[in-house]
């Protein structure tokens, strides 16, 4: 037995993870080259390994005849008969080669025909185990920058975090340990390059799949998501068990399971909303926390025209547009957004507020008529039978937007309730 082959085959196919048969078809095509170094030619050599003992024999297969004229392929009868009496002319002997009767070339190239096996096997090993990695979230450790690249090490392997794959703004140290989003891996001379990403839509989704049991196990579905990394992202969830809340799963008690995404993404801020397979529904649902008046959708145009309270505005555009811009992408949809009083003013939506007037007089008889202000009747707010406004948002730190303009907008809409009310009697009847 060859023992210290045998070690040495051991330990490369448990820290390498090449296969045994690999390495010892390696050693055989490397043995097949030393004898065409050392004899011109190898088209009769057979290796023979034994794959349990790692014993190992190569032979040239030689034909005996009367006159031998190429001493490589050919053998004298008197020669074979020295190996075997049975032999006669024409029969093919296998003879022995001794492979420590090599030169120095022939077993310097039978070792770089095996190092270059190693090596391609290494890299193929290594680009399948991160291949089956792609569009997935992986664990790095920042190395060093290159230029405006960041050098990440995945394990065995290190990636690039391009200038353009980045968060504006993000700064990160040596050892740090951060979390990637896998683009694409390559095969080349070199090894496996990998290009990751940290403003990818996907990275969030993937968090949420290892944060969420519910997500992970198909309970919650993640149906579409709006990012602008860095800053704030929206995702739609739904849920297919009737008995559990998307939301609220998403969400965590107290809101342990997003907060943790938000920490991990460095306080980017995540609105998560009700999906629903109703445009008007979904549109309302994604400018949320703007409170809407109504949603007129064209599902075959992709277009949408909202209205909402004149206070309400600015919270539905949001900060440079953000919120009503997140909402397309999230939706699909082409959103027009327009105040009350806009609205009103261009005519264009004259039969919808004859009814949503109309709904008002209801709620409120005419012996109130006069009493209330105009200024509340403008800000108004009906309930929807579907759908609704506050559960289908959360106003937790760190994922719910604008929740100071949110305040001021109640308390504008309180002062103005107020203002309106009759007065009391002292009875507490009015």
């Amino acid at each position: 037995m060859n023992n210290e082959l045998l070690e040495a085959l051991n330990l490369l196919e448990k820290e390498k993870d090449i296969s045994k048969d690999t390495l010892l078809e390696a050693i055989e095509q490397s043995l097949i080259q030393a004898c065409k170094n050392h004899f011109g030619k190898a088209d009769n050599v057979k290796v023979n390994i034994n794959p349990e003992t790692c014993d190992f024999g190569v032979y040239a297969e030689k034909t005996v005849v009367e006159n031998v004229e190429d001493s490589v392929t050919e053998i004298s009868l008197v020669n074979a008969k020295m190996i075997d009496s049975k032999y006669d002319i024409g029969d093919i002997v296998n003879v022995e080669i001794k492979s420590k009767e090599f030169g120095r070339i022939a077993t310097q190239n039978a070792k770089n025909v095996i190092l270059q096996k190693i090596r391609e096997e290494e890299r193929k090993v290594l680009f399948n185990q991160y291949y089956g990695k792609e569009k997935d979230v992986i664990t790095g450790i920042v190395q060093r920058y290159l230029g405006k690249n960041v050098s990440i090490n995945l394990g065995k392997v290190d990636a690039i975090l391009n200038e353009n794959e980045m968060v504006k703004g993000e700064v990160f140290k040596p050892t740090e340990r951060i979390k990637v989003y896998v683009l694409e891996v390559k095969d080349t001379p070199k090894g496996p390059k990998i290009l990751v990403s940290r403003t990818h839509p996907e990275l969030v989704k993937r968090l949420f799949e290892s944060e969420v049991t519910e997500v992970k196990d198909g309970t919650v579905e993640i149906k579409s998501i709006a990012r602008e990394a860095g800053s704030r992202t929206k995702i739609a969830v739904a849920s297919n068990n009737q008995d559990v809340d998307p939301v609220g799963a998403c969400v965590g008690i107290n809101g342990a399971r997003v907060n943790s995404i938000v920490s991990e993404l460095r306080g980017e801020k995540i609105d998560i909303i009700n999906w629903s397979d109703n445009p008007a529904i979904l549109i309302e649902n994604a400018l949320s926390p703007a409170k809407v008046i109504w949603v007129i959708a064209d599902a075959d145009e992709k277009t949408a025209k909202v209205v909402v309270p004149d206070y309400q505005l600015s919270l539905a555009i949001g900060k440079e547009g953000q919120n009503a811009r997140l909402a397309a992408r999230l939706t699909g949809f082409k959103i027009d957004i327009k105040s009350e009083t806009q609205a009103r003013e261009s005519g264009e939506f004259d039969d919808y507020f004859e009814a949503y007037d109309n709904a008002f007089d209801e709620e409120y008889p005419e012996e109130y008529e006069g009493e209330y202000s105009e200024e509340y009747e403008e800000g108004y707010e009906p309930e929807y039978e579907e759908g609704g406004y506050a559960e289908d948002s959360y106003e937790a730190e760190g994922y719910m937007q604008d929740t100071d303009d949110i305040q001021a907008a109640e308390n504008i809409h309180d002062a103005d309730f107020q203002a309106g009310q009759p007065e009391s009697d002292g009875t507490g009847e009015q």
